[in-house]
């Protein structure tokens, strides 16, 4: 798959054209990567997602500065600018930034050798995709937050102008209107999805065994595993976290909460009573577990490398930790799939998690994922 990458150029008009340009084509193919060359024409700057300004030369600055206004009124994010190392591109490079820098924009400069400016820009790359994918995503909260998340809502104005994700609020009397037409909650669902256009929603799952006695556990899991993201008691930062992470990492991601917490090794036993099924390599069926009715999965997924994540409802602060599953559990007086993972950075048990979390469910993804995930929530 081609990266949607563009390349810039500023260049000083005192340099001799013929000498940059040799240089130039020599620099972006030590890169190794995949771009559309669009040299001084600015017309379409911003339409990609990452859009790079190669620094050629010295004595840009000036330039840049009359740019600025354009360059701003075509895109908000910050400016990438990358530079050679030849004709003064780094010095030219380091007064814009400190330009940008006073008056509040941000930036950074794309400088090293070409192995580390490549995995730069390639990160990159992947962050920027995952931006424009998510703007203009619509999620659901069908249902409004369970009655027990009292810290776990979402401030709507700054989700849309951080992620461009919007919130959108669905009555659980809808949903129990489409049960009763289709018998099945799966089914339901899927037809909020359309009506509403959703790429995800999070469900107030537990009033389905009062209301249908049934759990929603079953048609959660099916439906992450088809691409949407389908969160569990109207949680909202978690749902958040959910689709973050499918738009950064393309994969599911596990909401679980913590149920035992070992301090001194930076184990932790995490629980749900659903998972996706793209996640696990075997699954078995069981009762809801605070229930005992209904369907529960028990989902084991291949130990490794983890990653941990949550967002916080107004996204001021978000927590991620690499760590190891070590093994999965069956105790019968857990939730159905039950986690043993143990932190790279076991002092997360006592700082983080039982000194200052971000709600109690959190977001487990295979692969240690913690530089993607910090550069897009990079303001």
């Amino acid at each position: 798959m081609r990266q949607d990458i563009a390349i810039y150029t500023l260049t000083s008009e005192l340099h001799n054209e013929h000498a940059v340009t040799t240089m130039t084509t020599a620099f972006l193919e030590s890169l190794e990567i995949d771009y559309l060359l669009k040299g001084t024409d600015y017309s379409d700057y911003g339409s990609h997602a990452l859009n790079l300004i190669y620094v050629r030369t010295g004595g840009t600055e000036g330039i840049f500065r009359r740019l600025l206004p354009e360059l701003q009124d075509k895109s908000r994010r910050p400016f990438y600018l990358l530079t050679s190392g030849k004709s003064n591109s780094l010095a030219a490079s380091m007064e814009i930034l400190s330009f940008l820098r006073q008056h509040n924009i941000g930036g950074e400069i794309i400088h090293g050798n070409s192995d580390y400016m490549s995995r730069r820009i390639q990160l990159l790359s992947k962050v920027e995709e995952a931006r424009k994918s998510l703007f203009g995503t619509r999620l659901g909260i069908i249902g409004a937050p369970s009655d027990w998340l009292i810290s776990s809502h979402a401030d709507k104005a700054k989700v849309r102008e951080r992620l461009g994700i919007e919130l959108i609020d669905i009555p659980m009397q809808e949903l129990l209107d489409e049960i009763g037409e289709s018998k099945q909650i799966y089914q339901a669902l899927k037809v909020l999805i359309n009506r509403y256009q959703l790429r995800g929603f999070t469900l107030r799952c537990f009033d389905l065994l009062t209301t249908v006695k049934d759990t929603g556990c079953m048609a959660l899991a099916k439906l992450n595993s088809e691409g949407y993201v389908a969160g569990c008691e109207g949680d909202v930062p978690a749902m958040l976290s959910m689709m973050i992470v499918r738009s950064l990492l393309g994969v599911s991601g596990f909401q679980a909460n913590p149920s035992r917490i070992d301090p001194e090794t930076g184990e932790l036993l995490f629980a749900h009573c659903t998972i996706p099924l793209d996640m696990v390599e075997r699954y078995e069926l069981d009762t809801h577990y605070e229930s005992g009715i209904g369907t529960g999965i028990r989902g084991y997924m291949k130990e490794g490398p983890v990653t941990i994540f949550k967002v916080s409802g107004d996204l001021s602060r978000h927590f991620i930790a690499e760590g190891h599953l070590i093994r999965n559990e069956s105790k019968p007086d857990l939730c159905r799939t039950q986690q043993v993972i143990r932190l790279t950075d076991k002092n997360l048990t006592n700082s983080y998690f039982l000194a200052d979390p971000i709600g109690n469910h959190h977001i487990i993804m295979p692969g240690h994922c913690q530089e993607l995930l910090e550069q897009l929530l990079v303001k």
